[in-house]
């Protein structure tokens, strides 16, 4: 992938040094966690059960509530980061690379630029290569997922329900959006790969590099609505390299076992006879409404590559 590519977005100390910065390095580091499942915790107490349940990774973030979703209480993070031993990530709003700054500076592993929170930016992502932590983004479909990693994202979220309903159609939606998008590109002639990446307003490049590899170039995880170990399964078989796992997960008598289900889940997802052993002994799954109809963007960006 070009690295020669980065811009600089932002004045100041903010100066994009691909050199300092390198994105393949990134890559990397986000690559450690396939095959795995990423936990939103709130508490102390939950990262320890997270960890102890065999997850890969720890999302913080404020605990749900009224008014304005922002960033986690720094204080939170460096609690949990002393509490565990397995990597930490936190969310930033979208487009407040201050946030992100922040984070960084207190040394969290991953940075999570969240459209599940509030928007700082409604025209702007975070210029991703000015950081030395790997950030991870939200898609819906694969121009998104692509425009992202431009921006510098090693790791791409496909995102479903927002709402919390524990409802799983939106992200089977927009996996098998993505992925049959993949399937699509990969089977084109090269000279139709010109007029696909202007169709999905994604750079050229990076869609030749998706051609080429079949899959996302960067590592590929599914979140929304995934509250059992068939669901995390029916991810997992979809073709993503992991799951994110929400905190209504610990909303329940043994969250400890339910987490350790689905990352059980996770590791043995071709596996029926260990899925069913999974599944079995576990309280009902979070109850939610199926919503049918269209959803209303949280924001529409004009992007221009």
């Amino acid at each position: 992938m070009e690295e020669d590519g980065a811009v600089t977005v932002y004045s100041g100390s903010a100066i994009t040094d691909t050199k300092k910065n390198p994105f393949s390095i990134k890559v990397g580091i986000a690559q450690m966690l396939r095959g795995g499942a990423i936990a939103e915790v709130t508490t102390v107490d939950q990262a320890k059960i997270a960890e102890s349940a065999g997850a890969c990774c720890l999302v913080v973030s404020e605990p749900k509530g009224p008014g304005i979703s922002r960033m986690a209480d720094p204080s939170l993070i460096k609690e949990i980061k002393q509490a565990v031993t397995i990597p930490v990530m936190a969310k930033a709003r979208v487009g407040h690379f201050v946030e992100a700054q922040i984070l960084e500076a207190i040394g969290v592993d991953y940075i999570d630029e969240s459209e599940i929170l509030a928007l700082a930016d409604e025209g702007h992502f975070v210029n991703k290569h000015n950081f030395r932590a790997p950030f991870v983004c939200g898609c819906r479909d694969l121009g998104e997922a692509l425009r992202r990693v431009r921006e510098g994202a090693a790791m791409i979220r496909t995102q479903g329900d927002l709402s919390g309903t524990g409802s799983i159609v939106d992200t089977v939606r927009n996996v098998r959006k993505v992925m049959g998008d993949i399937r699509i590109l990969s089977n084109m002639d090269e000279d139709e790969v010109f007029t696909f990446s202007k169709k999905i307003a994604a750079p050229y490049d990076i869609v030749a590099q998706t051609k080429q590899m079949g899959r996302l170039p960067v590592v590929h995880f599914a979140a929304g609505g995934i509250v059992t170990p068939a669901d995390a399964a029916l991810m997992m078989q979809l073709g993503c390299d992991g799951v994110f796992i929400g905190s209504d997960i610990f909303n329940c008598s043994d969250p400890y076992k339910k987490v350790r289900a689905i990352v059980q889940a996770v590791r043995n997802y071709n596996d029926p006879h260990i899925l069913a052993a999974a599944s079995s002994g576990l309280e009902e799954a979070m109850g939610g409404l199926n919503l049918n109809e269209n959803r209303v963007e949280r924001f529409v960006s004009a992007e221009t590559y």
